[in-house]
């Protein structure tokens, strides 16, 4: 009876669930976008090595120095960058893993040089660009499958120490060199660096990947495309003019036995025991988990506090519910008169109501759910991501829903439920 009810005023019914749809589709699409944003970069940002903590050279806060003499403290933001005493050493780094043998895989080491220009290969009038940096070999060996090297090989510390050799990509081959990637190693190619040319001979080509290179450094067209350029860390270094140390380094952890979260206070603790007498500077410890760990949470907050706004439509959605379900009893009134004098019990007329109540509100809870899926997967699309729909929420939509339909279906039900059949039979 409830089901008919509800056919025999179609506009109405409609009418009666838009804001439940509304609600609800707002609901799942906000949903949908959060997660899929959120899990997007979760991956982009994992891929970037979820078990690396970086630890930094930084200066010391006001209240880690106090007690010490003003012109120490004056001294101390006089200084901009550490003096090579205030470095992270080998030492330090050879302590570390000798305290650490199984919780840490490697230590990266790098040194960024600047940008290499060279002469298109072919116009030597187009000038192309490579990013040049020094890189330890864990750093290389490390890149990724998408860096893999494919003809002759990485830099080893040892072997290349000293020495102007270098590893490119097979794009900077095509670019600037010509041939295969095959027949460039051990050609020589000059690059300018900071207004000072340097000749360096190619040891290894690794692979080029065209999706990271193009959307790392904004290029679309050939020329445009700038690529790493590694050469040896202390060439690197003679090149800059830096010192033995490094401001920063990164430990990768072993991620399979370590929890990376907390062991990266034990790291910034570990090198910073060896700062303790120093005005200026200290090391600090942080990690792209617990980036992660932050990110996701804040973007679960923002995610939640949009839907809450949105599901502020479910209310007013559940309030248009209980008016049409008054309106309905009125207009039932002799019919309800009928069915008490017939000896229908109070409680069936509560149920039918209610009945009708919580499926109007599941149909708009349906239609909603269909209308969120397919707008959240539109949204998601627009702005580049794979849509993730939220099995939660969509749950939630559903009980929700359910809730309303009772809820707001109770009042009209138990008022026509009380009526006087006598009086109801008289309703005009």
């Amino acid at each position: 009876m409830a089901l008919t009810s509800v056919k025999s005023n179609k506009m109405r019914s409609l009418l009666t669930m838009l804001g439940i749809i509304i609600g609800i589709a707002a609901v799942i699409a906000i949903e949908t976008v959060g997660n899929s944003m959120t899990g997007s970069v979760m991956d982009s940002m994992s891929g970037m090595g979820a078990s690396n903590i970086s630890v930094t050279v930084t200066q010391k806060s006001s209240s880690s120095i106090s007690g010490t003499s003003q012109g120490v403290r004056l001294r101390r933001f006089m200084d901009s960058q550490p003096s090579d005493s205030d470095l992270i050493t080998q030492d330090m780094m050879d302590d570390f893993m000798a305290t650490f043998p199984t919780q840490v895989d490697h230590i990266e080491l790098s040194q960024q040089v600047g940008d290499g220009t060279i002469a298109k290969y072919g116009e030597p009038t187009t000038t192309i660009k490579t990013s040049v940096s020094g890189a330890n070999t864990a750093t290389l060996e490390n890149l990724g499958a998408d860096s893999q090297i494919l003809y002759g090989r990485w830099l080893d510390d040892e072997k290349d120490a000293g020495r102007r050799v270098a590893c490119v990509s097979e794009k900077f081959v095509e670019q600037a060199v010509g041939g295969t990637a095959q027949e460039a190693i051990g050609k020589a190619v000059t690059l300018t660096i900071n207004k000072n040319l340097y000749t360096f001979y190619i040891q290894g080509v690794y692979k080029y990947t065209e999706e990271d290179y193009s959307s790392m450094f904004g290029g679309s067209d050939d020329d445009s495309i700038q690529t790493n350029f590694y050469i040896p860390l202390d060439v690197a270094k003679s090149i800059v003019g830096a010192g033995a140390g490094y401001q920063s380094i990164t430990v990768v952890a072993n991620g399979g036995s370590v929890n990376v979260t907390t062991f990266v206070d034990t790291v910034g603790d570990f090198f910073a025991s060896y700062y303790t007498r120093n005005d200026s500077w200290t090391a600090s410890a942080s990690s792209l988990a617990s980036l992660l760990d932050s990110m996701s949470e804040m973007m679960s907050t923002i995610s939640l506090g949009i839907s809450a706004i949105a599901a502020l439509s479910l209310l007013v959605g559940g309030i248009g519910v209980m008016n049409i379900m008054m309106v309905s009893v009125t207009e039932r009134t002799r019919e309800i008169g009928t069915r008490k004098a017939l000896g229908a019990p109070a409680s069936a007329i509560r149920m039918q109501f209610i009945t009708e109540s919580v499926i109007l509100c599941l149909i708009g809870g349906a239609i909603g759910i269909v209308l969120g899926l397919g707008l959240g997967a539109a949204l998601s699309k627009a702005v580049g991501y794979t849509a993730r729909p939220s099995l939660a929420a969509i749950v939630i939509a559903v009980g929700f829903s359910m809730a309303i339909g009772v809820f707001f279906g109770y009042y009209p039900a138990n008022k026509a439920a009380k009526l006087d059949p006598i009086e109801a039979l008289r309703y005009e």
